[in-house]
């Protein structure tokens, strides 16, 4: 992938690939750096104060998001952009129990499209991995970090936040407070006039809107380009004329087709779906996360979103957090909502996740090698034996969540190019061997 050398681009390109997950781009021909010879640590990006004028990343000029820099960028983003908090709150972490399992490191699989079996330790190397843990039945069975990543750092997720936006909606359908069968207008009158005032929260849910809307990159007209420059936190240039902030651009989206057919990939759905949150409750997605959430698990650390101009957080890729704080989320979510014996969200929230979306839907979308899954709440759901369900986010960010091997595993990753479907061909079969061997051992 080869960035524009225009700067206010290249950073617009930042806000595009924090959401785009896993449309079909093409893995390029591009011979990218190793993971060992890309290491953010080794190639000396930002090291020392002040740091070398040649190892300076900045957004201003969109270096930060070029590869390999961006492999520091994505556990440094407090550094570089606005971001609001989500507070822990003031109790003491819990720790995860430990039992740690070398023997994960030789589990073998084979990767789609090949042959020969490959290494679990090897496929985290293939993927750029910066952090992943393993959890099995609540207990931490693995965990490495690599690179910029420490156990004491925070790590851009991209748009696996959409899955703790569509958990929010869900938690809210569930507690009764929003309505998944009214129309986004009747929440949110400003959308009205935009191809979401007639959709349906659930539609906006699963993301079956039908919007006059691309994510194609590759295209200078596509709609996305001027969802970034709405949304870019960093001064507009003097000829700017477009929305300013998330909200003023989703109230220029048109519709295209008809809502509840098909599913398409679109972040906007995550954004308007974050103000709907946000006017039922009257609080923001980083406060609402915050409250029903990131203070009631024994959280580590505090974790962020950034923010457009006028301090919206970005619920569509916003999100920032640390390694095993994910891992306490996606077991909470395992748990159905359950943590230590104490209901702390809605079961039926976690459950009407588990049954999955529209597979008919779902086929109508570009993911050719996502056969058979289908969305539902803004979670990526597999359908396999399994019945295993996964938060995902370009460069590899996952939470993948197999019930019946009752194993959570969460990675976050640096990997060259953005599309998911660059990396899955290492990772999905990974994940199903370590639930076999952790089913069988």
């Amino acid at each position: 992938m080869r960035l524009s050398s225009n700067p206010m681009r290249k950073t617009r390109i930042f806000f595009i690939l924090c959401f785009i997950a896993t449309t079909s781009f093409a893995q390029t021909k591009n011979t990218f750096l190793s993971a060992h010879e890309s290491d953010p640590i080794k190639m000396g990006w930002m090291q020392g104060f002040p740091p070398a004028n040649d190892k300076i990343l900045s957004a201003a000029d969109g270096s930060f998001f070029n590869f390999p820099a961006l492999r520091w960028s994505v556990v440094n983003m407090r550094q570089l952009m606005p971001t609001v908090e989500v507070s822990r709150g003031l109790q003491a972490p819990e720790p995860l129990p430990y039992q740690l399992d070398s023997n994960i490191n030789s589990v073998r699989f084979i990767p789609w499209g090949e042959t020969k079996e490959m290494r679990w330790d090897s496929s985290l190397w293939k993927n750029y991995t910066d952090g992943i843990i393993i959890l099995h039945k609540g207990t931490v069975v693995y965990e490495r970090y690599f690179g910029a990543l420490k156990e004491d750092k925070i790590h851009a997720v991209m748009s696996l936040t959409k899955s703790f936006t569509g958990t929010i909606a869900s938690i809210l359908v569930a507690e009764s407070v929003l309505d998944e069968n009214k129309l986004v207008a009747d929440y949110v009158p400003e959308l009205k006039k935009s191809a979401f005032g007639d959709a349906t929260v659930r539609q906006v849910m699963d993301m079956t809107t039908a919007l006059k809307y691309s994510e194609d990159y590759a295209d200078p007209n596509a709609e996305i380009w001027a969802f970034s420059a709405a949304g870019n936190p960093l001064p507009k240039p003097k000829n700017y004329n477009g929305p300013i902030g998330y909200y003023a651009y989703l109230e220029t989206v048109k519709k295209q087709g008809r809502h509840g057919e098909a599913f398409g990939y679109k972040t906007v759905n995550a954004d308007a779906l974050g103000w709907i949150i946000s006017r039922v409750t009257g609080k923001s997605i980083a406060n609402l996360v915050s409250d029903k959430i990131w203070t009631k698990i024994g959280m580590e650390q505090s974790a962020f979103y950034q923010v457009d101009a006028l301090g919206i957080p970005f619920a569509g890729g916003g999100f920032n957090a640390g390694l095993r704080d994910l891992a306490r989320f996606g077991e909470l979510i395992r748990n159905k909502g359950a943590w230590h014996g104490k209901q702390i969200i809605p079961k039926g929230a976690i459950e009407d996740i588990e049954k999955g979306g529209s597979k008919e839907a779902f086929e109508k979308s570009d993911h050719p090698l996502l056969r058979g899954w289908s969305y539902r709440d803004m979670w990526w759901i597999t359908e396999n034996a399994h019945h295993a369900f996964t938060a995902r986010g370009v460069y590899g960010q996952t939470i993948y969540i197999d019930p019946t091997a009752e194993m959570v595993i969460v990675r976050l990753a640096s990997y060259p190019v953005a599309s998911n479907s660059a990396n899955d061909a290492f990772s999905l079969p990974a994940y199903e061997a370590v639930a076999d061997y952790l089913m069988n051992k």
